[in-house]
């Protein structure tokens, strides 16, 4: 039986797991990525389209500046982008976060076993159960490239369009993140916590084994035997 200091540190460790797990299902299930204002010009005035999405689907509703509002509709991200730039970063982001995902289900399947085994139970080493505690870096880069394909490839000025036909000129835009773009936090703060838990209880192992392990040189001379 696993001592129970063993099992309330990987107990913790399972605990941040499942959480990463789950907070990484609600950001790709929610449309709260990002929100845009984007401005055009068209021929008898101006349009506000206004955007809330996320990486799957996504809201928008157009402003005419006589502030007559049309109705909201909903598109699909995917079927909306035409720019191969910006498809290509919203795939990535997904796949990043879908990775992240697995990661953070086999990790909880390791910390598990962990917690009610005895020895310490690894695949390829401690680097293995690392590897699967890294899913923190895959959520990174989803953080990084979702904001580069809003930014820099124009993602909402694309998404607009496919929302009017009759849009011209742009003329400005804002942005913002939602709280689907922000819990990834929580799940790099769950990752590293895990992280942590594994490496000092993999230490402390290790500095134990060491010390059960005095070479005989060290050793008391009235017990060494020729």
């Amino acid at each position: 039986m696993p001592s129970r200091k063993k099992s309330s540190m990987f107990g913790c460790a399972f605990g941040s797991c499942v959480g990463s797990f789950v907070v990484i299902c609600v950001a790709l299930a929610t449309p709260h990525w990002a929100s845009s204002q984007e401005r055009f010009s068209r021929p008898n005035g101006s349009v506000t389209v206004s955007l809330g999405y996320g990486l799957f689907r996504g809201t928008c509703e157009q402003f005419v500046d006589a502030g007559l509002q049309v109705s909201q509709t909903t598109f699909q991200v995917a079927d909306a982008l035409t720019g191969t730039t910006s498809r290509g970063l919203n795939v990535a982001t997904i796949a990043m976060l879908v990775l992240a995902l697995l990661c953070s289900l086999l990790s909880s399947g390791f910390t598990c076993t962990n917690t009610v085994s005895n020895p310490y139970q690894t695949f390829l080493g401690p680097l293995g159960v690392y590897t699967w505690n890294s899913s923190w870096v895959l959520t990174l880069l989803a953080m990084i490239l979702f904001p580069v394909n809003v930014q820099g490839s124009s993602l909402s000025r694309e998404l607009a369009h496919g929302c009017s036909s009759s849009l011209q000129t742009h003329l400005s835009s804002q942005h913002s993140y939602g709280y689907s773009y922000w819990i990834l936090l929580l799940v790099i703060i769950l990752n590293i916590a895990s992280f942590l838990v594994i490496y000092f209880y993999d230490h402390a192992t290790y500095s134990r084994k060491k010390e059960q392990e005095r070479p005989i040189e060290n050793a008391p001379k009235d017990v060494i035997l020729f």
